[in-house]
């Protein structure tokens, strides 16, 4: 199965990093700034950007980003040239990727959950020219001696006695846009570095382009779409499902600063939200809310998730309360500039065990540990390719001839595609529990235990056993007291008993995550 021609713009195969192959939209902008321009030429008037008090079209959005271009300028910035963004979910965030693009500079964006030996890794290791950052985490900023190549520091600040965004912001605007090829770095986002020192990774403008153009196409998105970012802007999820993608269809962006899920449905019916894109857990404390079905959701006709499989029980809820909503699984990673599957929203409940399609362009295949392909259904790690997966890793060639392979990007997930195209994933190569040789997905486990009426979120982890190796250890939040024992008989009735939790910690504590919404099971693991 394919995605419906009438709905994809015309491919073709194009050359892409030298030695790549890759099918890509034959009519598309130029770059990022392009798409912006195009979206602000036909769509001036059109809201663009809304947080808070603040409210602009497209065109006060593109002045506004014009003149922080010229304010680049004026400090001295060259195309190339790094500016590492330590900003929560706040206008200014949108608007300075907007400047960049601009004046052709690569965007370093950073995490406000970040500390300083962090922020000073990934600053060091892009060679960052400035750093704009929020007034209140001064104290997370590295000193300038283990920086030297930040030249400027700029805080942003509702105060204007705390922040320095005028020096940017209050200039007359570039008049013309530095001229940049679709290969070159638009963005570099820092992987959540699970093993050894996080990667950065390349977005090139071409990537970004594509990708929006994706999410554009198939779900058809218009300038009466209407998303709101509840996600950090800071992950890629953020940048391009919620920002570049807005900008490819000319909607409005709604920025909320931090997600709560009793202000979301506020803001969802307040400002007729249509579209998002936002984790499982999201989802489910919207759901916990006791006013939930006083709010009007029904122009929410698009909800995309990703970063952990949507519970059964969940999606069965959304569709008997919001019935006009269609549920979206979006699977990529940064690697790959966000989706690489997208599953059409009317397969979601007769294919919920899948990811969905490959995205238009992409070719995903399952790998055996000797690099060969699988044959369909079975499971091997995810290797993809596609017009959207980036060129490498900023300033480490090692770590990106070790995870790219003819222009695939070794996934690092377990999966397998069957023979409908249909993509399937069941756990991180590292997350697998393997209990006597036999092999336990932990999101199969999670699933189940998702479904009981206590159960909030889950967690399953491997614990050392000498005998087999390891067991099976849950570690489940929970809304209402309930037994052990009573969530391992739940499972045993819907899983085979070599996959029951042996093992349990019940709490009511939310599950620790990264920047990017993933639970941080090596955390769990030290931990229990």
């Amino acid at each position: 199965m394919d995605w419906s021609q009438s709905l994809i713009p015309p491919m073709r195969l194009e050359a892409r990093f030298g030695d790549r192959m890759v099918l890509a939209f034959s009519d598309r902008p130029a770059s990022l700034w392009a798409m912006i321009a195009k979206t602000c030429a036909r769509n001036g008037d059109g809201e663009a950007l809304i947080c808070g008090n603040a409210r602009l079209s497209w065109r006060q959005a593109v002045d506004q980003a014009t003149r922080i271009a010229s304010g680049f300028r004026k400090l001295g910035l060259r195309r190339g040239d790094r500016v590492a963004i330590l900003l929560g979910n706040r206008v200014e965030f949108p608007l300075l990727l907007f400047a960049a693009a601009h004046e052709g500079l690569v965007t370093v964006l950073l995490s406000t959950r970040q500390q300083k030996p962090e922020i000073a890794y990934v600053l060091a290791d892009c060679d960052a020219r400035i750093l704009i950052h929020e007034a209140a985490l001064v104290d997370r900023l590295p000193d300038a001696r283990d920086v030297p190549e930040v030249v400027h520091r700029i805080a942003v600040d509702d105060n204007p006695a705390l922040s320095r965004f005028s020096v940017l912001a209050d200039n007359a605007p570039a008049p013309t846009p530095v001229e940049t090829s679709e290969e070159d770095t638009a963005m570099i986002l820092y992987t959540s570095g699970t093993t050894g020192k996080p990667k950065g990774a390349m977005l090139a403008h071409c990537n970004i382009v594509h990708s929006s153009m994706v999410f554009v196409s198939c779900l058809e998105l218009t300038d009466a779409d209407r998303s709101i970012a509840a996600v950090p802007l800071g992950h890629v999820t953020g940048v391009v499902a919620n920002i570049t993608t807005m900008i490819g269809c000319g909607g409005a962006l709604i920025i909320m600063p931090e997600f709560k899920a009793a202000e979301y449905l506020k803001l969802a019916a307040r400002e007729r939200v249509t579209y998002t894109v936002m984790v499982p857990a999201m989802y489910n404390l919207c759901l916990l809310q006791p006013d939930f079905d006083s709010y009007d959701l029904s122009s929410w006709r698009i909800g995309g998730f990703g970063g952990a499989p949507m519970p059964v029980a969940t999606i069965e809820k959304l569709e008997a309360t919001i019935p006009g909503l269609k549920l979206a699984n979006c699977y990529g990673a940064t690697e790959t500039t966000s989706p690489s599957t997208l599953m059409p929203g009317e397969l979601t409940a007769s294919h919920i065990d899948s990811v969905g399609l490959p995205c238009p362009g992409a070719r995903i295949i399952a790998m055996d540990a000797a690099g060969r392909e699988l044959p369909p259904g079975e499971i091997g790690e995810l290797w993809i390719q596609s017009a959207s997966v980036i060129k490498g890793y900023w300033n480490n060639p090692k770590a990106t001839a070790e995870s790219f392979t003819a222009g695939f990007w070794h996934s690092g997930d377990l999966g397998s595609v069957d023979a409908g195209g249909f993509v399937r994933v069941f756990d991180r190569q590292k997350d697998m529990i393997n209990r006597g040789g036999l092999k336990i997905y932990s999101a199969e486990v999670e699933s189940v235990l998702a479904g009981h009426p206590a159960v909030v979120e889950s967690a399953i982890i491997a614990k050392p056993c000498p005998v087999l190796g390891e067991r099976v250890h849950a570690v489940v939040v929970t809304r209402a007291p309930v037994a052990s024992d009573d969530l391992r008989s739940w499972c045993a009735e819907r899983l085979s008993d070599y996959k029951v939790p042996e093992t349990m910690a019940i709490t009511a504590d939310p599950l620790p995550r990264n920047a990017n919404g993933k639970v941080l099971k090596r955390q769990l693991r030290e931990l229990w």
